[in-house]
């Protein structure tokens, strides 16, 4: 067999190795299929950014809601792109009406991120149309913006934080060479069979991380994410998170009640078992600052399969899973925000008691 022959087979059975891995017979049905769209999305996202050219790079969509890949957040509008550390390049875009624009480079070693440098729209210049112009890598330039590159291979994330995103203006942003790049070999075959390898390892590896949330989290609670502070794990590096989990019945609903902080933007979003936000295009599983209804400072979020009969409700709809995941991000907040309180009740209690 020849070593391209090998690498593409190592593929064919990490996908094979990972559809076993996630055959539970314990799950309804539902939720086996909804283990396996979580392994196609993660594999389409995968796909999506196989190919990647370094010298004349994209700005490509990250996490829409086919592709999504551990922690998908629709209130952020996400772009990546493959950069080399020894290059020049000019980055363009316009922020919509984001409330916050953040460019970040990461390098990644043994598996791990590390926010190497990053620049926000508080010190992007725009025109008067509000488009900005940054020059990434190379020498400082003697005046204007400037995002410096670290050695290697890079990653450049472009995000736009929305308060309200499906009314929000959208955004956009684009990247080009400074200096026109001279064509690239037409395959380079050893680069290819490492990129064969490294997607075999990543589809393998999905359903073990899958599994692996269950016991990190204590269901009906919500707790500090310290893991995921100073921009691990290709986050945003100004989040200070906190991590829950929800396990209901079908007329149960957890409630989770605490105070706001000062902060830039915050958000509280619904997941999936399977590390995938619930279904954000036709139903209500997050809110923000601007679309929460606080109380003197006090946000009080409502999970459960129905909305229940009670005005002016911060609902978040659990589409009936029995379980799941919530998040909530504190965007530089003035102080970590404190855990909030949470408590379970039937749902017509709290109809009751409105």
């Amino acid at each position: 067999m020849t070593p391209e022959a090998r690498a593409w087979a190592g593929l064919v059975d990490a996908l094979s190795a990972a559809g076993r891995d996630l055959d539970d017979a314990a799950l309804s049905e539902d939720e086996r299929a909804d283990g396996y769209r979580a392994l196609l999305r993660g594999l389409h996202h995968q796909l999506a950014r196989f190919e990647a050219d370094r010298e004349r790079p994209e700005l490509v969509p990250f996490n829409g809601w086919r592709q999504k890949f551990f922690m998908d957040n629709p209130d952020t509008r996400y772009w990546v792109a493959d950069v080399r550390g020894d290059r020049r390049y000019r980055v363009t875009g316009h922020p919509g009406d984001a409330v916050y624009t953040s460019i970040t480079a990461y390098t990644a070693s043994a598996g791990a991120a590390e926010a190497a440098a990053r620049i926000d729209g508080d010190a992007l210049p725009t025109d008067p149309s509000g488009e900005f112009s940054l020059l990434v890598g190379g020498e400082r330039p003697e005046t204007g913006p400037w995002l410096p590159l670290p050695d290697g291979n890079v990653q450049l994330w472009v995000r736009h934080f929305h308060d309200d995103v499906a009314a929000d203006r959208h955004g956009w942003c684009a990247i080009e060479p400074v200096t026109p790049p001279r064509p690239p070999p037409v395959i380079e075959a050893a680069r290819f069979r490492h990129r064969l390898q490294r997607l075999a390892t990543t589809v393998q590896m999905m359903p073990a991380v899958f599994a692996a949330v269950g016991g990190q989290v204590e269901p009906n609670t919500v707790h500090h994410w310290a893991e995921m502070a100073g921009g691990a794990a290709f986050t945003e590096p100004g989040i200070h998170y906190q991590r829950g989990a929800w396990r209901l019945g079908p007329d149960e609903a957890l409630v989770i009640e605490g105070e706001t902080v000062p902060c830039r933007h915050w958000n509280a979003l619904l997941y999936s078992r399977y590390l995938n936000s619930l279904d954000y295009r036709h139903r209500t599983v997050s809110r923000t600052g601007a679309t929460a209804a606080l109380r003197d400072g006090r946000y009080r979020l409502v999970l459960a399969a129905r909305r229940p009969d009670v005005p002016g409700i911060d609902w978040l709809d659990t589409e009936g899973r029995p379980s799941g995941l919530i998040v909530l991000r504190w965007l530089h907040a003035e102080q970590p925000p404190q855990p909030p309180q949470v408590r379970t009740c039937r749902i017509d209690q709290l109809e009751n008691d409105s």
